[in-house]
């Protein structure tokens, strides 16, 4: 008994001592409607698999459910609030990614791709789609919604954490793969470079497969405080708020509480929060 419980206690400390790191800048990007067979080994997406290779693959990684809107819902805020469809003009309140960042004196902002204005609440403009735009249904933070011209050029002027969502063109909805890869290629190639020597963490994800029963998408951290290899262990979008919850030391929303703290993906010398 008294063996058993110093295990206990050993285990107790193991986990205190191995807390996720805090990266100085989060960013995720969303994109669309692809399977993890469709992505992982296409030679459509030679940016994409050369991402995977450098950074952290996860194999096991799934969306919550169908269609597209529901699955922002619950990365940005732990809940898809009973949202079963891509409907515009939403309006929902409650706790989220960017008012707990606020609460604790951090930053958010979301940067949605050919959208014209901060604040835009029009359903659609060209290949912008506000159901792929989960912040713009919390009308309090208006602010916080803004183009992805926005998106700063100077890496050190980002946000504690940021979405970033092509739009239907580039993020594989309309587009194809290798327009998507290109994208990404294009636009976040120069950041992920500057995060591997500036404690910052980009993670490229998918809203949903292809509409099958078992929703296996691709998800792809790279980073200062990130391993390269590839990791088994099952997550999904609530695994994904946990994880940047518990970086910041923020309460975890909604079902995001009830997953596992992502593990065994980060290098030692990780700064931790």
């Amino acid at each position: 008994m008294r063996f058993a419980l110093i295990a206990l206690m050993l285990a107790a400390q193991n986990v205190i001592a191995d807390p996720l790191p805090r990266p100085d800048h989060i960013v995720i990007v969303v994109e669309e409607n692809k399977s993890f067979q469709q992505i992982i080994g296409n030679k459509d997406a030679p940016y994409i698999n050369a991402l995977a290779q450098r950074g952290m693959l996860f194999t096991e990684s799934y969306g919550i459910t169908h269609p597209s809107q529901p699955n922002y819902l619950a990365l940005f805020s732990g809940s898809t609030h009973n949202i079963t469809n891509d409907a515009c003009l939403l309006e929902l309140n409650g706790d989220n990614l960017a008012s707990m960042l606020l609460a604790k004196n951090l930053s958010f902002v979301s940067y949605s791709e050919t959208m014209p204005e901060t604040a835009y609440l029009g359903c659609m403009y060209g290949a912008y789609m506000r159901k792929h735009n989960p912040l713009s249904n919390w009308l309090a933070l208006a602010k916080l919604n803004q183009p992805y011209f926005a998106f700063p050029q100077d890496f050190t002027k980002l946000p504690t954490a940021a979405l970033v969502m092509p739009d239907q063109r580039n993020d594989m909805h309309d587009g194809s793969v290798a327009q998507g890869d290109a994208w990404l290629a294009q636009n976040m190639e120069r950041y992920a470079q500057w995060a591997l020597t500036h404690n910052s963490l980009l993670i490229v994800t998918w809203d949903e497969d292809n509409g099958s029963a078992g929703n296996h998408i691709a998800t792809i951290f790279f980073g200062a405080m990130v391993k390269s290899g590839q990791s088994a262990q099952h997550i999904n979008h609530y695994t994904l708020l946990r994880a940047v919850s518990e970086m910041y030391g923020l309460p975890y929303l909604g079902y995001s509480a009830d997953e596992k703290s992502i593990s065994d993906v980060w290098k030692s010398s990780a700064k931790a929060h």
